[in-house]
């Protein structure tokens, strides 16, 4: 195992790098009001897609390498290919964000070099087909905050050039590109953000917009010319929450050829704990909304479940307090909520979902084309052809 140090979701992406977790499996017949009986076969899906995740045990140490159960957990997820975050959010000083995009990527370079037979990088379409191919999990290095570039566009450049392919110009807050989603003004894009999203579509790095706020959002949408992406986020038709994108946003995403990924967030309610039945809601209401070919999912989770032991509810509790500290917590961060959806307690949990899609009667193309097909149809859009 290499001594390389695997990104802690306390310090590097805090709560919204928590897993989804064990709290006890609920099969998903009864969780929907179905009779018990057999379960029935997997579906083998064709490719299957985590538009915001990654690889991991959220109860290992700041700077452990990823352990013998995050590896088995990549193996038997089924999972082609994640957006991995890489670098802070929140992080003020441009240049320290700047510099921590780089350490993350070191620390994953290694995780790839440590488990060849495991992990591969993505930067372009034909490693998508390779990762599906050899059964390996394809990892594509993103950014949820443009702070490392809102005052030198120029360093979209380097990012490009060292494998990121997808980017948030905000995170929560306001930086000089645009507002976040809880910044109560609303202030769209800047002029700088203009020119950010400009580059990106010449380079050909998708343009996520998941935790803009509204005005930015729909500024985003106008000003890219390729198809953008809500990569986590949930209906606000469903749970009215600033993270969740309005139906007039779903719309217009879905006009412009982009796709929502679905979260496993705790969004999905205004209060309590989502269960699986609150994700598929908000994805059958992003179908109505924005049509099978611009929906999928992105759960904003770790690969591997969560064990909700005293330690990890202290710590988890820490971090709450941390993120209100920092500006960052959004509505509904509570110690008692987890960042998880219980009843899909299982690194196959996207298999689990599709797997309940079709025993509402969604259509097995409908449902291929959710778990994974869309996103891989965006990111060869985006990204053009084989190579990027």
């Amino acid at each position: 195992m290499s001594e390389s140090r695997a990104p802690s979701p306390w310090t590097r992406r805090g709560f919204v790098r928590l897993a989804a977790a064990a709290i006890g499996a609920i099969p998903a017949r009864r969780l929907l009001g179905q009779s018990s009986g057999p379960a029935p076969a997997e579906h083998a899906f064709p490719i299957v897609i985590d538009a915001l995740g990654g690889p991991g045990d959220p109860a290992a140490e700041e700077g452990a390498a990823l352990s013998a159960r995050a590896i088995a957990d990549v193996r038997v997820s089924g999972i082609s290919a994640v957006n991995l975050t890489v670098g802070p959010v929140g992080e003020r000083p441009s240049l320290a964000a700047f510099e921590g995009i780089f350490r993350d990527l070191a620390d994953w370079e290694k995780e790839i070099d440590a488990h060849p037979d495991v992990l591969m990088r993505v930067r372009g379409a034909a490693d998508l087909d390779a990762a599906r191919a050899s059964g390996r999990l394809g990892l594509i290095f993103g950014l949820q905050d443009g702070v490392a570039f809102h005052d030198d566009v120029s360093r979209l450049d380097v990012l490009h050039r060292f494998g990121i392919r997808i980017i948030q110009p905000t995170y929560n807050l306001r930086n000089l590109i645009g507002d976040g989603c809880l910044e109560p003004d609303g202030a769209g894009l800047s002029r700088t953000g203009h020119e950010a999203v400009e580059r990106m579509n010449a380079l050909r790095i998708l343009l996520d917009l998941s935790h803009c706020g509204r005005r930015t959002t729909r500024d985003g949408l106008d000003a890219s010319k390729r198809p953008p992406a809500f990569t986590h986020t949930g209906c606000a038709s469903v749970a009215d929450h600033p993270r969740n994108k309005t139906d007039e946003e779903l719309h217009l995403l879905a006009d412009k050829g982009g796709v929502a990924g679905i979260y496993f967030m705790p969004y999905l309610r205004t209060a309590g704990q989502p269960m699986a039945e609150d994700v598929v809601r908000h994805v059958e209401r992003a179908l109505q909304v924005a049509g099978e070919d611009h929906v999928g999912v992105g759960t904003d989770g770790a690969i591997s479940p969560t064990d909700l032991s005293p330690e990890y509810r202290a710590r988890f509790r820490a971090d709450i307090e941390r993120r209100k500290k920092a500006g960052i917590g959004a509505p509904g961060e509570v110690p008692d909520v987890f960042p998880l959806v219980p009843d899909l307690n299982s690194p196959r949990r996207i298999q689990k979902l599709g797997e309940m899609l079709l025993a509402r009667g969604h259509s097995t193309a409908r449902v291929e084309k959710i778990v994974g097909g869309n996103f891989v149809r965006l990111f060869r859009e985006v990204w053009g052809g084989d190579k990027a």
